[in-house]
């Protein structure tokens, strides 16, 4: 008999078999990592801009903490809040601006506050170490008398504290240099621009009482980054499986002459 030509398929297995099936399962996890992502992305962006306000610092007063010109990130926090060792914006028609000023909180209502005693700031008659400041020498940082803070009010300070114009360029005012806790409107949290990270822990107050606790911001930025990754990596998926796909697909192939 004359020979006959076939196509023979390769034989179909488990494996083939749950293929679509598979994929399915696969394009729903890639689609619920993506809502996820977004989900955590946005989220993050809307929690930041509730929780956090962006200042420019125009001045050197707060160097090196914080440079003139740098961009920061500050915590909505009330006035009641703040701690000794905050870095604080506020506003107080008293200093000649209605613009927002960023200082450093050194010592709160009734503490008394004293510079220089070797060469270091005391409060309540303790010296108070502040590896943040520019390591100015004695003779460069302005000398200032005991002056008791009132209730419910703020002394301040500029870390580049031989020029910067803080409480001890207003000691003369009817409130000694001291301004309202509910003058106070945010807490830096960050040096955005240049990236300079997190402001460092004042520990040196922690001998006078708890300091203030981290804002969210790790937080936040954790969530639009895992946010990000997930979108990225479910979008990527589809293109991906398809191209998996088509390389596995059984081919076709033409059977010999009986």
């Amino acid at each position: 008999m004359g020979g006959e030509s076939t196509t023979r398929t390769a034989p179909r297995d488990g494996g083939a078999s749950r293929g679509p099936a598979a994929g399915r399962t696969g394009q729903r996890l890639s689609g619920l990592a993506v809502a996820l992502g977004l989900v955590l992305f946005l989220g993050g962006f809307a929690w930041g801009a509730v929780v956090y306000r962006p200042y420019t610092v125009p001045t050197r007063s707060m160097s090196p903490t914080i440079g003139a010109g740098d961009r920061v990130l500050a915590e909505r926090v009330d006035g009641s809040e703040v701690r000794r060792g905050d870095v604080v914006v506020f506003t107080d028609k008293t200093w000649v601006t209605n613009a927002p000023v960023v200082k450093r909180v050194v010592a709160v209502g009734g503490d008394t506050v004293a510079c220089c005693t070797d060469g270091k700031l005391t409060v309540n008659g303790k010296q108070i170490d502040e590896p943040y400041l520019a390591g100015d020498s004695p003779a460069e940082i302005r000398n200032f008398p005991t002056v008791t803070v009132p209730k419910d009010r703020l002394f301040l300070l500029g870390d580049e504290r031989s020029g910067s114009l803080d409480s001890t360029a207003h000691l003369t005012d009817a409130a000694g240099g001291t301004v309202a806790r509910s003058a106070v409107s945010a807490r830096v949290d960050a040096v955005v621009w240049p990236m300079d990270g997190l402001l460092e822990r004042p520990t040196g107050f922690e001998a006078l009482g708890a300091l203030s606790s981290p804002g969210p911001l790790r937080t936040i930025v954790a969530l639009i980054v895992v946010g990000g990754a997930l979108v990225m990596g479910g979008g990527a998926y589809g293109p991906i499986a398809n191209r998996l796909a088509k390389r596995s697909t059984p081919r076709t192939e033409p059977a010999g002459a009986r």
